[in-house]
């Protein structure tokens, strides 16, 4: 049997869990499916039912802030320690069933395997960074006067929402639930509809490795029933949320009336700088993975190549040359790069830019149809002879699909850069020391790669600077979001205190 074989009949046992029931919520460590209301998930592969979704609205929204409300009063109080030793307990149990996670989510996104192994073992890996950093979650400052001792503590906010996207759901969700748990909050989940199972697995093995029932509540369905109905919630502290720009700006309007604390990680149309003097080869490589893995479905990934005009006529063509032997396929296949995209509207969405893009001007140098796997299968699609103005240039398509601009010196690349709304990434190949730190200090981006792709060291700050988020992730700048800090200061004497009245 191949691996492809192997990986279908494996999936096919995991899926049986779901197929024919319904996906329930967890609230107050209890399954419940509402008032009994679904929606159906499918599998991008055929556009088949995987399974029907308990679909929550307000009610359950309540109840889920309720139990998490009650879960902190004891949740915070768990020492660092205790919270450290049951995050592991998730980590652990999350790597043994890794293949799970893996498989499920491809059927259920459309993700390639080679990437979805490796993203389910990145949750684990982001539950043990968070669960050794919890005994010193609330640590402080010393900030010592001649007359008083001022030091700082930091206390968890509360019960939290976080609300996750469809492109991959699992790390994602372990990204923005393992600093919460940490510090000492409790969570409210809402994952996305277009791709929830596996948000119901965390949730099964969050329970079962010891977390106590209420710290982490899962309530599935719609943006405008129960996300608007999470993020207007006034025991809901604050709101986490990866995903759209325009998405996140309803949800800032939302949580305003209870001055909800927010951090958004949101879209991006991120520029790759290639000077003439960068190793042209590694830049190629770089390029084409930073846009066309994990479908394109990212929001860090390179949708805007912008290349000197010496060498873009070169760059082009063999970057055409290799999107066109890009390998489409079934994603549980190990050989396929780009799996089928997520739902059918997403499709219809970014198959729409083709058009677009004649129009203006732009050459379809590859792709920019359906494959003839099925209707949910694009294939990889390259646009050249693009200026910034165009709106494959300035609008976030979320698919693979990269457009290509010729640019004549430094500032005119950095003035391409930058003009756009976004600003999450951007990605700088040159050999000169001296421009490659000129250019990482004047893009516009909250993180800059030179001379690599997309490579995460989980300590440093991970989030973007205009329409592409506020706040960052990673290390304790995590902390930062989902505590808060208290100063106290004790007096060592008897310093003089004015007197009034006397």
């Amino acid at each position: 049997m191949s691996e492809f074989d192997r990986n279908v009949v494996r999936a096919q046992e995991y899926l049986k869990r779901f197929r024919g029931k319904t996906v329930s919520h967890l609230i107050g460590g209890k399954h419940e499916s509402g008032n009994g209301a679904t929606f159906e998930t499918l599998s991008p592969v055929d556009n088949s039912v995987l399974a029907k979704v308990a679909r929550g609205t307000r009610a359950e929204i309540d109840r889920a802030a309720e139990a998490g409300k009650r879960a902190f009063a004891s949740w915070r109080k768990t020492s660092g320690e205790k919270r450290r030793d049951i995050m592991h307990q998730i980590a652990d149990a999350i790597e043994a069933r890794a293949e799970e996670i893996a498989l499920v989510e491809c059927m259920d996104t459309g993700q390639p395997i080679r990437y979805m192994s490796k993203a389910a073992l990145r949750g684990a890996e982001n539950f043990r960074f968070y669960a050794d950093r919890a005994p010193e979650a609330a640590d402080g400052l010393s900030l010592p006067t001649g007359t008083h001792l001022n030091y700082t503590i930091r206390e968890p906010i509360g019960p939290v929402g976080v609300i996750t996207p469809w492109n991959t759901p699992f790390m994602l969700s372990t990204w923005k639930i393992a600093p919460a748990l940490a510090a000492g909050c409790t969570v409210v989940h809402k994952p996305a509809e277009w791709s929830p199972l596996t948000a119901s697995l965390l949730a099964e093995i969050a329970l079962e490795a010891g977390l106590p029932a209420g710290v982490l509540n899962v309530v599935h369905g719609f943006g405008e029933d129960a996300g608007r109905a999470l993020t207007e919630h006034p025991d809901i502290k604050a709101i986490g949320f990866v995903g759209e720009t325009t998405t996140g700006s309803a949800i800032m309007a939302q949580g305003s009336q209870t001055l909800k604390r927010v951090h958004f990680e949101l879209g991006g149309k991120n520029p790759v700088i290639v000077f003439d003097d960068a190793d042209l080869e590694r830049a190629l490589d770089a390029v084409l993975f930073m846009i066309y893995s994990l479908n394109g479905e990212r929001c860090t990934s390179s949708s805007r190549a912008l290349v000197h005009a010496s060498i873009y006529k070169e760059f082009s063509a063999k970057a055409a040359e290799r999107v066109k032997k890009i390998r489409v396929g079934h994603p549980l296949d190990p050989g396929t790069e780009i799996g089928p995209l997520i739902h059918p509207r997403h499709v219809e969405k970014v198959l729409s830019y083709v058009d677009a893009a004649r129009s203006a001007g732009a050459t379809v140098a590859a792709g920019g149809i359906r494959s003839s796997l099925g209707d949910n299968y694009v294939e990889p699609t390259l646009y050249t002879g693009a200026h910034n103005s165009m709106k494959i240039a300035q609008e976030e398509i979320f698919g693979p699909v990269l457009t290509m601009i010729p640019f004549a010196d430094e500032q005119e690349a950095l003035s391409i850069a930058n003009d756009v709304r976004y600003g999450l990434t951007a990605y700088i190949w040159t050999r000169d020391v001296g421009r490659a730190h000129r250019v990482a200090q004047s893009v516009e981006a909250g993180m800059v790669w030179v001379n690599s792709e997309n490579v995460r060291h989980l300590p440093t700050p991970f989030g973007g600077v205009k329409n592409s988020g506020i706040g960052r992730d990673g290390g304790d700048y995590s902390f930062d979001f989902y505590m808060e800090t208290k100063n106290i200061a004790i007096a060592l004497g008897d310093h003089k205190i004015s007197r009034l009245g006397v």
